[in-house]
């Protein structure tokens, strides 16, 4: 008893966290005019995603752990959940790359920055943002691109069949692993890790300069704001980190799991 209590107690916090922290984030940058550059976009973007998650889907993913895996809520609503979890995962990975993208951007050209970053192209890119985190995740499962056989993971359930041993189960085949984990996390991550390089790089290139070709009193201002930028590249790789720390070992299991055509949440 004390167990399950302690355990509600933690998915519960975990949970108003998650959904108390994004919003923090999206009233800083809307109530900040400092904030309202066409960069964080991305930043907005990645907070309302993570919101969705703390929102949509962890309360069921917390239901489903107090009732150890049981799932009472039918087949569709299954899907529908599977799929959420799916798209927002998805969609915060490619978010991140597109921040990366940014920093490189205005680190290593921040005089045309402002003429290749535009309001057209950040919208096209979150466009295509959940466009593709909608192919892998509503479109593939609810067409059964996942499952081995190719057909709709459970449909021939109904609601309230958790007595009798139904779980909400992600089923997939090789081939989907492959698209979704490749496509959705090791190519992103490895795209991400080579533009932190280069910024890092570029960054200390250009702080090399600065000392030496500037005088001592225009020196500071030009630090101060090269700081502002590394300040924020540190804090988003700081966050990537973590990231990748909590996903790959989710990302292994899959691949693990794979070749046996679905895969129970623990």
């Amino acid at each position: 008893m004390i167990s399950m209590a302690l355990r509600s107690l933690v998915l519960v916090t975990f949970i108003i966290l998650t959904v108390s922290g994004n919003m923090l984030v999206c009233l800083a940058v809307g109530l900040s005019r400092r904030l309202w550059r066409i960069s964080n976009c991305f930043v907005v973007s990645l907070a309302v995603t993570d919101l969705m998650l703390g929102l949509l889907v962890l309360p069921f993913s917390a239901s489903v752990e107090l009732r150890s895996g049981k799932w009472p809520l039918g087949g569709a609503l299954c899907n529908i959940y599977i799929s959420l979890d799916v798209l927002l995962c998805a969609s915060s990975i490619l978010t991140l790359v597109a921040i990366s993208v940014d920093r490189y951007l205005a680190i290593t050209a921040p005089l045309s920055y402002s003429r290749r970053v535009t309001r057209l192209r950040v919208t096209l890119a979150l466009i295509t943002i959940w466009a593709l985190s909608l192919a892998v995740s509503f479109v593939s499962i609810h067409l059964g691109w996942n499952t081995a056989d190719y057909r709709v993971q459970h449909s021939d359930w109904g609601m309230g069949e958790d007595k009798e041993g139904y779980y909400c189960q992600f089923e997939w085949n090789n081939n989907y692993v492959l698209v979704y984990t490749f496509g959705t996390f090791y190519l992103p991550l490895l795209l991400m890790c080579g533009m932190y390089l280069c910024i890092f790089r570029v960054a200390r290139e250009q702080v090399r300069r600065i000392r030496a070709a500037t005088p001592s009193f225009a020196r500071s201002a030009s630090n101060a704001a090269i700081a502002r930028e590394h300040k924020a590249t540190v804090t988003l790789v700081a966050v990537l980190g973590g990231f990748c720390h909590l996903l790959v070992p989710l990302l292994h299991l899959i691949h693990l799991h794979g070749h046996k055509g679905k895969y129970k949440p623990p």
